[in-house]
């Protein structure tokens, strides 16, 4: 039976190490990753779109809680976006839709990747302090995902990522930057 080990090598923190890992698992766990992390955010984008009005609520007071919390640090970022809570919450929803839709598809992952990470990561900045945790909770764990989904390519995986690479769309400036 043949093998599909690879190996790699990189320099970490100053140290040279190779990696080696097996291809066809590795391909398969990027795949699932990018499908369940792009519908657990497409879900929630499109019911939040569906329910509009509540969610807007629901966002104002989420960013008035954050910016109301002394002991959270970015309490004044978030007293700073209050007035705009219902904007926000359009554009969170659009969002989570258009993030996970391009996970669902490998198209844009990079992008996509970059996108849900920060927004991921304002979600922990609002939930501050947090209630059973130090620093990490789920979102610093779904940040690291997308951006690590977007930094290993993971739309070329049976993804639009694969065949928009073979178009001239490739050859464009910065191009490298959003597909993968």
């Amino acid at each position: 039976m043949a093998t599909s080990e690879t190996e790699f090598e990189t320099e970490l923190f100053g140290r040279e190490m190779a990696v080696r890992y097996d291809r066809t698992a590795t391909g398969y766990a990027m795949l699932a990753l990018r499908l369940v992390i792009g519908w657990a955010l497409l879900y929630p984008g499109v019911n939040h779109l569906m329910g509009l009005q509540g969610f807007r609520e629901a966002t104002a007071g989420m960013v008035a809680g954050a910016a109301g919390t002394a002991a959270n640090p970015f309490a004044g970022y978030f007293a700073m976006l209050q007035p705009y809570a219902g904007t926000l919450a359009v554009l969170n929803a659009v969002g989570l839709t258009l993030v996970g839709a391009a996970l669902m598809l490998g198209a844009f992952v990079r992008l996509a990747g970059l996108g849900g990470a920060v927004m991921m990561l304002n979600y922990w900045a609002a939930s501050l302090p947090l209630a059973h945790s130090l620093v990490v909770d789920d979102h610093v764990v779904y940040a690291l995902l997308l951006f690590g989904l977007g930094a290993l390519g993971a739309g070329r995986i049976l993804g639009v990522d694969a065949v928009l690479e073979r178009t001239r769309l490739a050859d464009l400036p910065g191009a490298r930057y959003l597909l993968g």
